[in-house]
C-alpha cells in the first residue's frame, strides 16, 4: 500500500500557490467615500520630497561605481545614507478631517481616546507654573522630598548654576537611598559637564543616554527624546516646555531669560506620564522598571481628567499630530497657540484656514527675533503669507526667547507640553502632550495667552511682503530642511 508523502500536495491551476501573493488588482485599491482631500502639496513640496528620495542618490552610486568613477560613486553613496537616515517617519493625514462633533464634546473626548489609544484619566489635580522662577523650585522640592524613586527624561540638562543645583538635590536623594535615573538625550545633553555628571554618578545616580550616535546607530540618530519629564515616588509628576539650563531661571524679565511653562501634576495620570520614560529606559538600558516605588496605587488627587500622549515615531502615526488636528477640524469659536516652532505642512494651513472660513478665531504666537533655531524661524516665516491671506493672525514675541507649546480651543479644551508645531516633533521626536477637558483651567491659560499676545507684534501681511531680498534667499536654503525643523 502506496502512501503519498507529508509534504506533497496537488494544487488547483486556479487557486493561488500559498507562497505567491496575487497582486490586489487597481480598482480595488480606491478608497470611496472620504470626503475631500486636504494637504496637496505644493510643487516646492513636491521638488524637495524627491530631492531627498534616498532611492535615486542611490542608483546615481551604482551607475558610477559601473563606470568605475569611485569618487563620485562614494559621493552619491554618502547623499543616499543621509537622505535615508533623515527621512520623516510618517505622512500627516489628508482624508478624515471634516469637521463634525464640537470640541469638548463627548465624541471628541471619544475619538481623542480612540485616535490616539490613551484614554482620559479621572482624578487629578494640574498647576500651572509660569516661567523659571515658579517651576524650577517646585521642582527642586519635589526632588529633596523623594522617599522611594526620582526619575527624569531630559532632552536639556546642561551644566552651570541650575544643572549643578539639580545634580546636588539628585546626590543627595540618592545617597539616602532613594533610586534616582536620568535618562538623558545624546544629542541634547552633552554639555552637562564633569562636575554635575561626578557629583551625580558618584551618589549612585544611574545616568544613561537616549540614542547615542555610533557607527552602529546611524540609522537611529535622528529619533531624539524631547520629553522634560520629572516624576518623584510614582506620585508626583511635571512636564512642559523647559529643560534643566540656566536661561530657563528668573521670569522673562531680561532678553536672555527664556519664557516657558512647565505644569505639575498629581493622581493617576502620573502613572501614564511615567510609561514615557519606562519605554525608553527599557529601550535604552535593557531594564524594566517595576514595583511599588514607581507604580505606587492610584490616590486621587483633584477632578480634573488628564490624557497623557506619549508620541513616538516608532508608532508609524504621530499621536501628536492627530490631536493637534483633530483639535482643529473640530473648533467652533476659538483656537489659541502658542509655540515657539510653527512650521506647519499643507494639511494644518488647510485645516486653519477651513477652521476661519467657518467662523473660527485662529490667533498664533511665535517666538520673534530673539530665536534660538534659524532653520524654524525662517521656514515659519515662509509660511506666513498663506496663512495670514487665510485669515488667521499671527504675532511674534520679541521680547526674549518664547518657548511654551499650547493650544487652547473654544474655552474648553487644551494641550500643553513639549511637542512643537513641526515636522521634527511629530515625525522625529519622543514628545509627551496633556490633555484636558475644564473650562476653568483653560481660562486660567487663556489669562495667561491674552498676557503674551499683548507683548507681541502682530505680522500684517503687507508688511510680510515687504521683507527684504536677503530674508527671501534664506527662508529658500532654509525650506529645503523644512522637514528636519
Amino acid at each position: 500500500m502506496s502512501s503519498t508523502p507529508s509534504h506533497s500536495r496537488s494544487y488547483s491551476r486556479t487557486a493561488p500557490h500559498p507562497f505567491r501573493q496575487r497582486r490586489v488588482p487597481r480598482r480595488w485599491r480606491t478608497l470611496q467615500d472620504t470626503g475631500r482631500a486636504r494637504g496637496e502639496p505644493w510643487l516646492s513640496t513636491r521638488i524637495r520630497r524627491a530631492i531627498w528620495l534616498w532611492h535615486p542618490w542611490a542608483g546615481l552610486a551604482c551607475w558610477f561605481l559601473v563606470q568605475d568613477r569611485y569618487y563620485w560613486a562614494t559621493g552619491m553613496l554618502a547623499i543616499a545614507f543621509v537622505t535615508y537616515v533623515l527621512r520623516p517617519a510618517g505622512r500627516p493625514p489628508t482624508l478624515g478631517l471634516e469637521h463634525t462633533d464640537p470640541a469638548g464634546s463627548e465624541a471628541f473626548l471619544d475619538t481623542m481616546s480612540g485616535i490616539t489609544a490613551l484614554p482620559f484619566v479621572p482624578g487629578n489635580r494640574l498647576d500651572i507654573l509660569n516661567n523659571g522662577d515658579a517651576f524650577y523650585p517646585a521642582m527642586l522640592d519635589a526632588i529633596r522630598s523623594a522617599r522611594t524613586a526620582v526619575v527624569i527624561e531630559q532632552y536639556i540638562f546642561w551644566g552651570g548654576r541650575t544643572g549643578n543645583e539639580f545634580a546636588e538635590a539628585l546626590a543627595e536623594r540618592a545617597l539616602a537611598g532613594v533610586r534616582v535615573k536620568l535618562l538623558l538625550d545624546a544629542v541634547g545633553s552633552p554639555s552637562l559637564g564633569d562636575e554635575a555628571y561626578t557629583t551625580m554618578s558618584a551618589a549612585g545616580c544611574e545616568i544613561a543616554w537616549y540614542a547615542p550616535i555610533h557607527w552602529y546607530t546611524m540609522g537611529r540618530f535622528n529619533n531624539r527624546t524631547h520629553r522634560k519629564t520629572l516624576v518623584v515616588d510614582g506620585r508626583v509628576g511635571f512636564t512642559g516646555g523647559a529643560g534643566i539650563a540656566d536661561h530657563w531661571r528668573g521670569n522673562a524679565t531680561p532678553p536672555d531669560q527664556w519664557r516657558d511653562m512647565m505644569f505639575r501634576l498629581e493622581g493617576p495620570a502620573v502613572a501614564p506620564l511615567l510609561s514615557g520614560f519606562a519605554q525608553n529606559w527599557l529601550r535604552t538600558t535593557g531594564e524594566m522598571i517595576q514595583g511599588v516605588e514607581y507604580f505606587p496605587a492610584p490616590c486621587e488627587a483633584g477632578t480634573l481628567g488628564v490624557q497623557v500622549i506619549h508620541s513616538s515615531p516608532d508608532a508609524g502615526a504621530s499621536s501628536a499630530r492627530l490631536m493637534y488636528y483633530l483639535a482643529i477640524v473640530s473648533a467652533r469659536t476659538r483656537i489659541d497657540i502658542v509655540n515657539p516652532y510653527f512650521v506647519p505642512d499643507e494639511t494644518a494651513i488647510d485645516t486653519l484656514i477651513e477652521a476661519v472660513a467657518r467662523g473660527v478665531q485662529v490667533r498664533v504666537v511665535v517666538s520673534g527675533k530673539r530665536t534660538d533655531n534659524w532653520l524654524a524661524r525662517h521656514n515659519s516665516r515662509r509660511l506666513y503669507g498663506v496663512l495670514l491671506a487665510g485669515g488667521v493672525r499671527i504675532h511674534e514675541y520679541h521680547h526674549s526667547m518664547l518657548h511654551p507649546k499650547v493650544m487652547l480651543v473654544d474655552g474648553c479644551w487644551c494641550t500643553v507640553g513639549t511637542s512643537n508645531f513641526d515636522n521634527r516633533s511629530f515625525a522625529h521626536n519622543e514628545e509627551t502632550s496633556l490633555c484636558l477637558c475644564d473650562r476653568s483651567f483653560v481660562a486660567a491659560m487663556t489669562e495667561i495667552f491674552e498676557e503674551d499676545l499683548a507683548a507681541c507684534q502682530e505680522v500684517r501681511r503687507e508688511q510680510w511682503a515687504q521683507r527684504g531680498m536677503l530674508t527671501r534667499a534664506q527662508e529658500f536654503v532654509a525650506s529645503f530642511l523644512k522637514e528636519q525643523v
